[in-house]
């Protein structure tokens, strides 16, 4: 038998995505990933399936290194809606900090994604649809993440160099033998 993927019909794509939707809302996102692959390569294009598989890739974060992070951002420019690439862009980022908050990454460390993913649901919400708060939901969801961090300095002076400073002077002392 030969290992080869099969093209799915065009026909096929709605029932598809409504699988993947399914194996989505079950937990599975592998499951979710193939079905999305396999509708984009009967329909390269389709919008649905773009953003169900940047968000199942999102599903997989766990605050490693070997997170998806940039694949998922990849998928969401690939996005036709201005509104939507910054929405999806936003949610991977405060995806990305969420998953590093699991395992315990400080505060300190978790900010900056915040910061970022309230950067682009700004920019959401300025172009969004009539009635769609979602980027409004998610800005406030990070907010309330980030009240409930310890006090913590929010906004770091960046270190300065003055004139009248100077660098720190290392003392070496030298230590004479004494001939017995």
């Amino acid at each position: 038998m030969e290992l080869k993927l099969k093209t799915i019909s065009q026909s096929g794509i709605p029932e598809a995505i409504s699988k993947a939707t399914l194996y989505r809302y079950l937990n599975e996102p592998e499951e979710t990933e193939s079905i999305c692959h396999d509708i984009l390569a009967a329909d390269p294009d389709n919008q649905v399936a773009l953003r169900m598989l940047g968000a199942a890739i999102t599903d997989h974060f766990t605050g490693h290194t070997s997170d998806r992070c940039a694949e998922a951002e990849n998928i969401f420019q690939r996005l036709s809606d201005p509104y939507e690439r910054q929405y999806y862009t936003g949610l991977v980022n405060e995806r990305r900090a969420k998953a590093q908050m699991r395992i315990g990454r400080p505060p300190q460390v978790l900010v900056g994604l915040f910061k970022e993913a309230m950067r682009y649901f700004a920019e959401a919400e300025k172009i969004r649809p009539p009635e769609n708060d979602d980027a409004v939901l998610r800005w406030n969801r990070c907010v309330r993440l980030l009240e409930s961090f310890p006090q913590i300095e929010w906004e770091q002076p960046e270190p300065t160099f003055e004139d009248h400073d100077s660098a720190p002077v290392q003392v070496i002392r030298r230590h004479s033998k004494v001939a017995r």
